[in-house]
């Protein structure tokens, strides 16, 4: 056999098939391809504005990908220093030193949410966009937050050592959970 004549045969099989089907089957198998072309181009963009809309996927991924790429940030070692001089203030046996240390603890943990991408103009506000499940002690830290608001606006607020350790912890905790240190 010759491959041409194999190929023609071939050829003649197909184009018999062709001319036997109905030219209105042509047209319903074009416009059903068009419908179905269409609906799956929607189906796929709407897939894709929902990822993007649904909050729990930002929350679950995104979100985490976003700490993940921001807390890494070129100055722990300067955070760290600055952390140590924090903890060196409640080694005195002065109050002042005592408040001081909440008050500084209270301003680089404000500095480092926003450094991390979470906006707002005070820490309360800051506070509230974040997730327990990125800070577990949110709650202790507001509590924190609102003995330093004591300390600015009250000048006669009484601080103890221990009462200051405690705070400290606090926010050292929150900074180890953040993983800045």
């Amino acid at each position: 056999m010759d491959l041409n004549y194999l190929l023609s045969s071939v050829s003649d099989y197909f184009n018999a098939i062709s001319n036997s089907i109905s030219p209105w089957i042509y047209f319903s198998v074009g416009i059903l391809k068009i419908v179905f072309i269409v609906i799956s181009l929607a189906l796929f963009v709407g897939a894709i504005i929902l990822l993007f809309k649904a909050t729990w996927i930002k929350r679950r991924y995104f979100d985490n990908v976003k700490v993940m790429a921001d807390y890494k940030f070129s100055g722990a070692k300067k955070i760290f220093k600055e952390w140590q001089k924090i903890t060196k203030r409640l080694e005195t046996d002065i109050e002042a030193e005592y408040k001081l240390a909440i008050i500084e603890a209270d301003g680089l943990f404000d500095a480092i949410l926003a450094k991390m991408g979470y906006g707002g103009d005070v820490t309360d506000e800051k506070l509230k966009k974040i997730e327990p499940s990125v800070l577990a002690n949110i709650n202790d830290i507001s509590g924190a937050h609102k003995i330093r608001d004591n300390i600015i606006h009250d000048p006669d607020y009484k601080l103890d050592l221990e009462k200051a350790k405690e705070m400290i912890g606090i926010y050292e905790q929150a900074l180890r959970d953040l993983e800045v240190f």
